[in-house]
Order: structure tokens, then C-alpha cells, then sequence
């Protein structure tokens, strides 16, 4: 079979880049691995599709060149996906921070881009084993040839959409690094983003009897800071500020953690100080008891605050605000939201994601070495990525 575009990937990012394409008139075909598409999206925000948010900049973005995403962001905003969805009747609702999410379930989304697809004349190949690609040299330029168990198949554009390595469970593979590497492109590391951080043998020990606390708390290291819910498990941290951190944590470094956010506590402490309330007492009125009593008694010795000195009183407060963390890992791709490096951006078009190296070739979305913040925004640069590479292959 014989075709202009070819995508390896029916995610977001390729099912955007498939109904662009074919808008334009492109004949276009998806092939993916897996039975169904959209296996990514249907998970999303807890089965109702976190698909967007209201402020997309570069700024919520890691990448080896912080402009990159810039040209694929500007020219596919999120007005352009709700506006999509406004034409298909899906309904949506924003929650905190910007973030969008389907009123119905993620199918909505996934059956939309289908139909879109469909309208294109997009054809689907499901279930389908790549076995080898290929670049071809021929009278009209190069082309691509892409062996499969269900056939052969060329293409003047080959679109490389096949993610990254989170979400194992759901057929993740590092196909498209893989491939990316066999034309010598350079792959920056990858490594799990988004995930939850793991204690270390010995604060396990401790920390491990605090499992399912939630705590508002923020955490911070290498000069990089997240405001937002903590949450204790029996391995470790997560929640939403700790998985925004585990994005940019070196994995070695230790990280510090606020317990006490925008309030004072040295001066509640120093207010109590002729009390004979124990401090665990009092900070037992500002954290779950649990809490409390554990770090009094690892972090400062709980005694009558009548008993403390003023600089007592500031160390207490200093420790609340600045406690020290040394992870022992990550929980890795298993619990990862997405995959933290990829395919160098230097290697690639900010406009149009196609290759410098290898004319006709594309990749977008989770492959490439573009990694979004917590609340859409990973998302977003699939939908961005994918119209940037729909416009021209």
C-alpha cells in the first residue's frame, strides 16, 4: 500500500496529526500496536480527560530548549481543542489551576477525534507489528517503507507518535527512541516524570506508619518549588506537589518540604511559650496528630513549650519549614504520568516537528524530549505537536 502520510501511534498526538493531514487532503495512514486508540486518553484524569488548561506557556514545559515548544504552542491554543469540542457538544468543566476535564467520560474525546478522522478519510491499522523501517531513495525524493505482520506499506511523510515509556501497562514501548536512534538522531535520557518519590530504606522505616495522610504542603529542590497536596504512602511521597517535583528532581539531591505553607509558625509557637503544652499538642492543631507526634519526635525533642527557649522555639519553626527529604528512588515508568527526556529537540523543526537530519520525517508528542507540568499541559503539546506536524507532512 501506497500512501502520503504514514503515523505510527494512534495516541493524541497522532490522531491530531492524522485528522490534520487529512484535512489537507493527504491520504493517511495510522498504524498502532495496540487494539484500540486513544488508550492514553481514555486514562487521563481519572477516566474524564484532564485534555487541557486554560494557560499553556513554555514556562510549564522542561525541554533541552526552552523555546521549542514555543511555535507549536502559539499556533494551537487550548480555545482551538474546546472550540473543537464546542462543535461536537462535549461538555466541559475547569477546576483549580486552569485545568480542563470533560463533564462526561475520556470516550467522548477519543470518539470526536475519530469522527474527525474519519471525515479525513484516515484509514486505521490496528494490532499491527512493525517490523522494520526504512528510508527509500527515489525519483520523486525520498520515501519511507514500513514493514508490518499485516503488510507493506510507503509514504512520502512517516510521523513517529509513539509516546514515551509511562504507562507500561497500557502497551508503552520504546519503539520511537529506538527508531529515532537507528537514522542517528540523538535520544536525550529518558527517565519517569510525574511519579511518586520513594523513601529511602532507612526513613521507610519511619515514615511508612504515616501512610494516608494528605497534608497542603509545599516541596522544593534545586531552586524549584510546588505548592499543593502531599500525599504519605506506605513507600513514600506523592500527590500533586511531589509529582510536579519528581519532574525536575536530579535524583540524587535531597528535597525539602514546607509542612506549614504561608503561615507563620514561629510566631504561634512563640505565643504559646509559657504554656505547658507540649509542642506535638500544639502542632497537632496545625498537622493530622500522627504527624505531628512522628516528626516532634524524630525532627525535636516534644517537651512543654513553657520548657523552650527562643531558639528552641526557632529551630522547631525552621525544621517545620525546611524538612529534609532524601529520596531513595522513584517508583519508576510503572507510576510515571509521562516519560522525562526523548528525542532532541536540536535534532528537530520547532514548527514543524520534522526531522533536520531526515526530510519527511516527523515526531510528536511524548517522544520527543518535551515534558509538560501536572494539569494538561502534556496533553496539550500532543494536540500542539501533532497539528504542528499535521500542517505539512
Amino acid at each position: 500500500m501506497t500512501t502520503d502520510v504514514i503515523i505510527v501511534g494512534a495516541g493524541a498526538s497522532g490522531l491530531l496529526c492524522a485528522m490534520e493531514a487529512g484535512r489537507r487532503g493527504r491520504s493517511v495512514l495510522v498504524l498502532d500496536h495496540s487494539m484500540e486508540i486513544g488508550r492514553k486518553i481514555l486514562v487521563s484524569g481519572g477516566g474524564r480527560c484532564n485534555f487541557t488548561n486554560r494557560s499553556v506557556s513554555r514556562d510549564h514545559y522542561i525541554c533541552g530548549i526552552p523555546d521549542f515548544p514555543v511555535s507549536a504552542l502559539s499556533r494551537y491554543t487550548s480555545e482551538d481543542f474546546t472550540a473543537l469540542l464546542d462543535q461536537h457538544g462535549i461538555g466541559y468543566h475547569e477546576k483549580e489551576a486552569g485545568q480542563l476535564f470533560c463533564d462526561d467520560s475520556s470516550r467522548r474525546i477519543v470518539d470526536m477525534l475519530k469522527l474527525e478522522c474519519d471525515r479525513a478519510s484516515v484509514r486505521f491499522l490496528l494490532d499491527c507489528k512493525i517490523l522494520e523501517v526504512r528510508r527509500l531513495d527515489g525519483v520523486r525524493g525520498p520515501r519511507f517503507s514500513v514493514a508490518a505482520d499485516l503488510g507493506s506499506f510507503e509514504s512520502s511523510s512517516l510521523v513517529i507518535a509513539t509516546g514515551g515509556l509511562s504507562w507500561p501497562g497500557l502497551g508503552a514501548t520504546s519503539f520511537g527512541q529506538k527508531l529515532a536512534r537507528g537514522f542517528g538522531i540523538r535520544v536525550t535520557p529518558l527517565r519517569p516524570g510525574l511519579t511518586p518519590l520513594k523513601f529511602s530504606r532507612e526513613d521507610a522505616e519511619h515514615y511508612s506508619q504515616l501512610s494516608g495522610i494528605s497534608v497542603p504542603a509545599a516541596v522544593s529542590c534545586g531552586g524549584t518549588r510546588f505548592e499543593g497536596f502531599i500525599l504519605f504512602t506506605h513507600r513514600g511521597l506523592s500527590g500533586p506537589a511531589v509529582l510536579q517535583l519528581s519532574s525536575y528532581w536530579d535524583g540524587k539531591s535531597p528535597i525539602e518540604v514546607d509542612l506549614l505553607p504561608r503561615i507563620d509558625v514561629l510566631s504561634i509557637l512563640s505565643s504559646k511559650r509559657g504554656s505547658r503544652m507540649h509542642l506535638h499538642t500544639l502542632l497537632g492543631r496545625l498537622l493530622p496528630d500522627r504527624l505531628a507526634k512522628l516528626w516532634c519526635r524524630l525532627s525535636c525533642h516534644s517537651r512543654p513549650l513553657n520548657q523552650c527557649s527562643a531558639r528552641d522555639l526557632e529551630e522547631a519553626s525552621h525544621r517545620l519549614h525546611h524538612w529534609e527529604i532524601r529520596p531513595g528512588g522513584t517508583e519508576g515508568f510503572n507510576k510515571a504520568e509521562v516519560t522525562r527526556g526523548g528525542v532532541d529537540t536540536r535534532e528537530l523543526s520547532s514548527r514543524t516537528m520534522e526531522c533536520n537530519k531526515v526530510p519527511g520525517l516527523y515526531f510528536t508528542g511524548e517522544v520527543t524530549d518535551v515534558t509538560g507540568q501536572l494539569g494538561g499541559y502534556n496533553l496539550h503539546w500532543a494536540w500542539a505537536s501533532g497539528h504542528a506536524a499535521g500542517e505539512v507532512a
